[in-house]
């Protein structure tokens, strides 16, 4: 008999039938010496145990046929991708026969499943029975339905009466939730908001399917289905929920905590929600648990999906395009967001969650950290030297070597004998002390559930703060992490533990690495608040925080959960130093920032491993934009700040968190948007350009805001990057100089040394001059930057208060200016002022996109000195062509200096005979910008290198401009625009 199996894990098989653990009473006979009673009572025997046989084969057929058998055709009919699995446990060997007896459909494959992916081979036939809809009466906030289970569900204790409760919050948010209806459950205690009275103009409709129950949910402009659960049974057992829906497009982002590229991938994948201690690795659950996910739907419009349920779950996904939510406890509490744009759709679960804290102005600066400094002079000399070549650094971390006996609460007293006093240096020079706190001995875990744990949390921390007067901290290892699998005891044998379905989760058990699911915490079992653990420790750490500083909290969580951003930021794990590694990390970021935590990043350079110059240099320019942005490595490794490599490298860090640091009050206002209405800090491009398809597959690249493109190289050995444009004006961030896009993608040059941001059109940057710490730069008038869109306009904003104070917004203590360029001119507006406005000033405006030199420049109605450079918008070809011999022209001379100075190779196509190359710089003659396609044949060796001082072109390079007067030229047919600034 042909069988296959899932991913092999160590869960127990279930049992094949129930009927099968009865048994049959066998008391031994009483003695007697007659042949005949022996012989009666052989065929006592014989005949019980017929009837045991033929009592247990009817109760097989009733489990079998509870369901009705479905007739092969029905089974056939299903298409592939809609066969939803009606078997997925693990470690089973899953038989026709086994199969069947669920009343579900069975079809062999080409191959056995050897992994947790694949088209099932039990799956869900169309009329497998469900639950049926009894009644639905209207509410004041909607409805409320009774849904009712006529046929035994296959999983034990399943729930004979559901509650549907139904209400319509918003016009563009809907709540649905199905529990039991006469016995309470346990649910997340998260505070969310009630609604005080119905939508009155819903942007969607829903609809019901009596029998199976079914819901169904469209956009009310569109049509478009959203969600439709009836393609698959409602299962809700004790240990086992699980629902069903199509979903309207195969654009599906979130559903964290994953090593995986940001859009999901629909192909027969499972996302597990179980929170878990690992070095970040593909499929596998880690150490958050985020049950929302993001769609573009495919008319550009986007809605969101929240579930707010704490138990082990997973989220299967399947080509059709579908969605199986299944969870281990608790109810199904959905909440559905209908944007309908992708901001909106994150402002609106934010509004559920609660919208992220706003951290202090010096958590945007550049950390530093490892582990293995070994002692505090150590550490010490560190800072000392990141100062010594005045590279920016606002705060300096320890990890677990400083403890004594690694022992919370303490510090070495001759390791780190000296760390008050090296603290105390870093207050004085306007740094800051972060240190972590973890558990790396024997331990008792605390009971955040437990509001006793709060006041116990801030004692000790007071006390450690008394002697060590760090500013923020870092909590790692909260999933919590066990170096053992549940207690040291063990764990139970009981249904906590060892339930009869496990998702698939790493180490295939609930206590993998972890306390067991049976430990009792106050506010509940483990099973039901473990994915809550560092949500709770991140909430009183940050509420320990204000109480002991009177000021902003900055606290760097591992574990995360919904609404942990209003507690605490997220770094992304313990990462490896490699190129992929820090790929990965933009995909994590970008879904942190989905999930409303946008104090985010990695570990720059990697955690463990050996990282290179190369390496470290590029995640460097990356890890510069992350918003949370901290340098950090293992022990026994070589190091990997910024001093310990040579000149060149070191340079080229410095000068990108110089421009990190100019960019800070762009960034802080940012913040204060995500702060006070939930939006994105770092986003995906698509969020700016929902129309734009091409966009939807974009990881590479990401915007901070709407408006700068951070476009970094994450692969070795090269010189130039390709970066996606979507349509539009972009400008280069350093230069000034501009291109108009149709929507496509470009080579760039990016040397070692550089990374290449553009500025999209329409927007005005508040930048400074940059400090060697936040507080520094603070002090430094701005240095604005105004992109003019295609109609020569601008607008931009800055939020600007002290930096660390509390509730800085709420009790108005903030300044708010509006600056907005139209019919050339440029205004700044102050909203609302408090005493730090008077330190706002201005030294210098540049405005990227003027087409023509003014005659002059006037500020307050005098004028005011200001240079012009000429710059060019730069129309790229869709593709380089070489020409045919009858259009090829010869180069002025056999050997000619083309260009010198900034000239770069912007793109490089190769054909059979000949190279095209697309050249960009600055002309030696006019100092005027360029751009020439050069056709050459491959035997003449042309390979120009990305940033050469000259180029040499041999005889036989053909110049395709058609009018060619000088080596170095303007390009023909664009329109010309410049860049002024005003000093």
């Amino acid at each position: 008999m042909k069988s296959y199996q899932k991913l092999a894990t160590d869960i127990p098989q279930p049992t094949e039938s129930y009927a099968e653990e009865e048994s049959i009473d066998g008391k031994p006979p009483c003695l007697r010496k007659l042949s005949t009673w022996w012989l009666g009572v052989g065929l006592l025997m014989i005949v019980a145990g017929l009837l045991s046989g033929v009592t247990m084969w009817m109760l097989r057929q009733v489990s079998g046929s509870q369901h009705g058998q479905t007739p092969l055709e029905k089974c056939s009919a299903v298409p592939e991708p809609l066969r939803f699995d009606c078997y997925p446990e693990r470690n089973v060997v899953v038989t026709k026969e086994l199969c069947e007896s669920r009343g579900c459909c069975f079809i062999e494959r080409d191959q056995p499943l050897g992994s947790r992916s694949g088209v099932p081979w039990c799956f869900y036939p169309p009329d497998f029975p469900s639950y049926t809809l009894e009644s639905l009466n209207q509410t004041e906030l909607g409805m409320v339905g009774l849904l009712r289970r006529k046929v035994k569900a296959y999983y034990p204790r399943d729930i004979e009466r559901l509650q549907l409760s139904v209400e319509f919050e918003t016009d563009t948010r809907l709540h649905i939730k199905i529990t039991d209806s006469t016995s309470p459950r346990f649910e997340v205690p998260l505070e969310v908001p009630r609604a005080m009275k119905k939508a009155e103009n819903p942007v969607y409709s829903l609809e019901f399917s009596k029998e199976p129950f079914g819901l169904l949910l469209r956009r009310r402009a569109s049509g478009a289905v959203l969600l439709n659960t009836t393609v698959a049974p409602l299962i809700f057992a004790d240990q086992f929920l699980q629902i069903s829906t199509i979903l309207p497009s195969k654009f599906l982002y979130g559903l964290g905590e994953h090593r995986s590229s940001f859009l999901h991938s629909l192909d027969w994948s499972t996302l597990t929600l179980w929170a878990r201690d690992v070095p970040p690795t593909e499929s596998y659950n880690l150490y958050g648990a985020h049950p929302f996910y993001l769609l573009m739907e495919e008319e550009g419009a986007a809605h969101g999906v929240f579930l707010l349920n704490s138990n082990a779950m997973e989220v299967a996904l399947q080509p059709a395009p579908a969605l199986t939510w299944r969870t281990i406890g608790g109810v199904l509490d959905f909440y559905i967001f209908l944007g309908p744009d992708p901001n909106m759709v994150i402002q609106q679960y934010q509004q559920v969650i609660g919208f992220p804290a706003m951290p202090p102005f010096w958590g945007l600066g550049f950390h530093l950290c490892r582990w293995g400094y070994g002692t505090s002079n150590a550490t010490w000399q560190i800072v000392k030297a990141m100062r010594n070549y005045q590279i920016p650094q606002d705060a300096q971390w320890n990890d677990i070597d400083y403890m004594e006996g690694y022992r919370d609460f303490t510090f070495d007293p001759e390791k780190f004998d000296t760390l008050p006093q090296l603290v105390e240096d870093l207050h004085k020079h306007g740094q800051y002390y972060v240190m972590i706190l973890v558990w790396p001995g024997l331990t008792a875990f605390p009971d955040f559930s437990n509001p006793d744990t709060y006041q116990w949390w801030l004692e000790n921390l007071n006390r450690f703060h008394a002697r060590v007067p760090f500013d923020g901290l870092w909590i790692d290892m909260n999933e919590p992490s066990d170096f053992k699998d549940g207690s040291v005891d063990g764990c139970s044998p009981g249904e906590l533990d060892n339930p009869l379905y496990v998702p698939a989760v790493l180490g295939g058990s609930l206590s993998a690495k972890t306390v067991c699911a049976s430990a009792k915490q106050s506010a509940s079992m483990h099973y039901n608040l473990h994915n809550l653990y560092g949500l709770m420790e991140a909430k009183a750490t940050a509420s320990a925080l204000i109480q002991i500083r009177g000021k902003r909290p900055l606290v760097i969580s591992r574990s995360t959960f919904p609404s942990q951003g209003r507690y605490s930021g997220h770094w992304l794990g313990d990462n490896r130093s490699k190129w992929k590694e820090m790929y990965w990390s933009v995909p994590g970021v970008l879904s942190f920032n989905l999930f409303g935590i946008p104090l985010v990043g990695a570990d720059i350079c990697g955690f463990s491993g050996t990282t290179s110059e190369e390496l470290c240099t590029r995640w460097m320019q990356l890890g510069a934009f992350y918003p949370f942005s901290r340098n950090h490595n293992t022990q026994n490794e070589k190091a990997q700040d910024p001093v310990a490599f040579g000149s060149v490298a070191r340079t080229a860090m410095k000068e990108v968190l110089l421009t990190r640091y100019a960019l800070l009050p762009f960034l802080y206002t940012l913040f204060h948007r995500a702060h006070l209405q939930g939006h994105t800090v770092a986003r995906a491009l698509f969020f700016e350009f929902p129309q734009d398809v091409i966009t939807y597959s974009i990881d590479k690249q990401f915007l901070w805001g709407q408006s700068l493109l951070v476009t970094p190289v994450l692969e070795p050995g090269v010189d130039s990057v390709i970066g996606y444009f979507p349509r539009g004006v972009w400008y280069d961030y350093y230069t000034g100089s501009s291109l108009n896009s149709s929507g496509e993608s470009l080579k760039m040059a990016a040397p070692l040394d550089h990374i290449n941001l553009h500025v999209r059109e329409g927007a005005i940057l508040p930048t400074q001059k940059p400090g060697s710490t936040s507080w520094v730069s603070s002090g430094n008038p701005l240095r604005l930057i105004a992109a003019l869109s295609q109609n020569a306009s601008a607008w931009g904003d800055l939020f600007w208060d002290d930096g660390e104070s509390l509730d800085t917004f709420e009790r108005g203590d903030y300044s708010y200016l509006v600056f907005n360029v139209t019919q050339n001119v440029f205004t700044s507006t102050v909203l609302h002022a408090n005493v730090e406005a008077t330190y706002i000033t201005v030294d210098v405006l540049s405005v990227y996109g003027v087409r023509e030199k003014p005659s002059r420049v006037t500020v307050n109605g005098k004028e005011n000195p200001f240079s012009y450079l000429d710059n060019q918008v730069t129309e790229p070809p869709q593709r380089l062509v070489c020409p045919s011999p009858a259009q090829r022209r010869p180069a002025p001379s056999p050997s000619h200096t083309l260009c010198s100075g900034s000239g770069r190779v912007m793109a490089l196509s190769r054909g059979r005979e000949f190279v095209a190359v697309r050249l960009s710089g600055w002309a030696v003659q006019k100092g005027r910008h360029f751009s020439l396609l050069l056709c050459c044949p491959l035997a003449a060796g042309l390979a120009p290198p990305s940033e050469p001082p000259v180029w040499e072109l041999p005889r036989e390079c053909l110049v395709l401009l058609p009018a060619l007067h000088r080596a170095c030229v303007p390009s023909g047919g664009n329109q010309e625009r410049g860049r002024a600034v005003s000093g």
